[in-house]
């Protein structure tokens, strides 16, 4: 398609560490595909991370020519901007929103789209900016921050359409499936598993969220609200994590045939949506008992469709990142629906 005859889309990133910068380097490696497909030249105007960023105005030709410049951040920095898309890839602060909750609102506000990678904002205060959203009439996609590559809420949104979810359960959280599998089939202890892990460089440096739970938390609050308006808060939810996990209990599992996830599992059978966080066990002849290393996992009870599930996972921080432009493709195509 002739460039003249191409749509311009302007696109920034907020948030640039490790997930952040692939988006960049993927999204500009895939220009060429947007100008086929959507008839869309996209061109990345702006990034920016906690302290730093960089703008040109028409498009950044590779994510290897961004040089970095102090105080080019923050919602004033954004809102001089305007991106057509703001893809949200910054850290998690479910306790306050953190600078993504600024940033999103800003950016909805205003009736532009979101793609969103953080879980934080959408755990404090994801009602909210789905109604800024519906008001404003822009798109709000959300795929990375419910369990990335996996596909939880393009499943639910509609692979079931028209069929009632009772029940689903989760492998949401990458370390911990890793860590319980190396306790469980190489006799690891947890810190010996845990070294493992963050030398491989899969692990944080401060695991917490993922170890206590509230990682798998945060994701399952997210996919009960955003696919089935759930209406929980993050204190709904009952969460316990793997920490406690010793060599006895693992032995004990072992001769009961029994294999240990954390699981974050929804109920909707009663009145009110049920959400916990816990380690459950599986027996050898459940899907479950074979989630290998860091791959996740859904399983979903309907009333019509029966039981689905969906397994899966790629490289870090490719599929997160690669999660969030496919995000931006279903972006480009609302778009071009409004005309």
């Amino acid at each position: 398609m002739p460039s003249e005859a191409l749509r311009p889309v302007t696109v920034a990133i907020a948030g640039y560490g490790n997930i952040g910068r692939q988006v960049a380097v993927t999204l500009l490696e895939r220009r060429a595909r947007y100008a086929q497909v959507h008839g869309c030249d996209v061109r990345l105007v702006a990034v920016c991370g906690s302290r730093t960023g960089a703008v040109n105005a028409q498009g950044f030709a590779a994510a290897s020519g961004i040089a970095l410049e102090e105080g080019l951040t923050g919602c004033e920095f954004l809102a001089q901007i305007a991106p057509d898309v703001l893809i949200e890839a910054g850290p998690t602060d479910f306790a306050t929103g953190g600078p993504a909750l600024g940033y999103l609102t800003m950016q909805l506000g205003a009736g532009r789209d979101v793609v969103v990678v953080s879980k934080g904002a959408l755990v404090h205060s994801g009602a909210r900016l789905r109604e800024l959203a519906r008001a404003r009439g822009a798109s709000l996609r959300i795929s990375g921050a419910t369990a990335a590559a996996l596909p939880t809420i393009d499943l639910i949104e509609t692979g079931l359409r028209g069929a009632k979810v009772l029940a689903l359960e989760g492998v949401f959280n990458a370390t911990t499936n890793f860590l319980l599998n190396a306790m469980m089939a190489r006799g690891c202890t947890f810190a010996e598993a845990l070294g493992e892990a963050q030398a491989g460089g899969f692990a944080e440096r401060d695991p917490s969220r993922d170890i206590e739970g509230w990682d798998t938390a945060c994701k399952l609050t997210i996919l009960a609200n955003f696919g089935l308006d759930a209406g929980l808060v993050l204190e709904d939810v009952a969460v316990s994590g793997i920490g406690d996990v010793t060599p006895e209990r693992v032995a004990g599992w072992k001769a009961q045939g029994q294999v240990p996830r954390l699981v974050g599992r929804l109920d909707c059978t009663g009145e009110a949506p049920v959400a916990s966080v816990a380690v459950r066990t599986y027996p050898l002849d459940h899907a479950f008992a074979h989630i290998p290393g860091k791959t996740k996992a859904l399983r979903v009870e309907t009333d019509c469709m029966g039981e689905i599930l969906t397994m899966g996972g790629g490289p870090e921080p490719l599929a997160t990142s690669c999660a969030a432009l496919k995000d931006f493709e279903l972006v480009l195509e609302e778009r071009a629906g409004r005309g």
